[in-house]
């Protein structure tokens, strides 16, 4: 990886960061270059654009999630291993990937929830990719026989999201202290009742 290279993943780490704290909109080049001690028309030739710095981030987060929680996950055996792998290091995320006002997702997701452009489409697809990649360890848990038949992979996926979206809100908006217990508690449910005979 060049110099250029290296400054540029040293800005989006930084961006990131901040744009956890004060969205993707709060965050200007401006800003950004007082943060780093930068100036503006060298971070400006970086990414051009406030739209190509949201959508930069948004790429960096999801490179940070594939290395810290995707790939360590799919280690783990096929089926209920993989996915309670999966779980786990998604559990572990804010962890992992320490944001100052939480997951740079979350925060994404309700920021741009209404506005188009960009940076939305390319959530969005992160978003369904994530949910494929849950469904799809869902569909092997099922082939591996640890769960029923029956199972629909999409709801599982779908309910584990909501669970994990309430983890994070009872997490950081609430400061519940139970949060994670919770959410573990959520898993073991959903789990359980995928292996349950009708």
């Amino acid at each position: 990886m060049g110099k250029g290279e290296l400054t540029r993943q040293a800005i989006l780490e930084k961006a990131t960061a901040l744009a956890s704290a004060v969205g993707l909109g709060g965050l200007t080049i401006g800003k950004l270059a007082e943060e780093l001690e930068l100036s503006k028309s060298g971070l400006f030739a970086h990414f051009g654009s406030k739209e190509s710095l949201q959508v930069a981030i948004l790429e960096r987060a999801a490179d940070r999630f594939v290395e810290l929680i995707i790939r360590p996950a799919l280690r783990a055996p096929r089926g209920e291993p993989r996915l309670r792998s999966l779980f786990e290091h998604w559990r572990q995320w804010p962890k992992l990937y320490s944001m100052p006002g939480g997951c740079i997702f979350v925060a994404a997701s309700v920021e741009l929830d209404g506005q188009p452009g960009p940076a939305r489409d390319l959530l969005v697809k992160q978003q369904r990719d994530w949910l494929d990649v849950l469904a799809s360890t869902v569909r092997g848990a099922i082939t591996e026989g640890h769960f029923r038949k029956d199972v629909d992979p999409e709801q599982f996926a779908h309910d584990l999201y909501g669970a994990m979206l309430i983890y994070h809100h009872a997490l950081w908006l609430l400061r519940d202290p139970k949060a994670e217990k919770r959410a573990v508690r959520a898993f073991e449910n959903l789990v359980e009742a995928a292996r349950r005979p009708q």
